[in-house]
């Protein structure tokens, strides 16, 4: 996939994240969305390490992965802007 395609794939990542973990962010949805971009790159890179999806094609693991990454850096952001 071309980085267009990564970043369509982190927003669609980042929105399913949102709704996951949802609450009051403190950037708001731009930054959801930007964290989710972040996550799926970050997902995808660290899925390929293990073996669970590719960066370079479309699966069901590299989805999972990326929202996963999207997850954790959502949670990583409120836990900074909380201290």
């Amino acid at each position: 996939m071309g980085i267009l395609s990564w970043i369509v794939f982190g927003l669609i990542a980042g929105i399913i994240a949102k709704w996951i973990m949802p609450g009051k962010d403190p950037g708001g949805f731009i930054i959801t969305i930007l964290l989710g971009i972040a996550g799926a790159f970050v997902g995808g890179w660290l899925g390929s390490l293990v073996g669970m999806g590719s960066m370079g094609s479309f699966s069901l693991g590299s989805f999972v992965t990326a929202i996963v990454g999207a997850l954790i850096l959502l949670a990583l952001y409120r836990m900074m802007k909380k201290a």
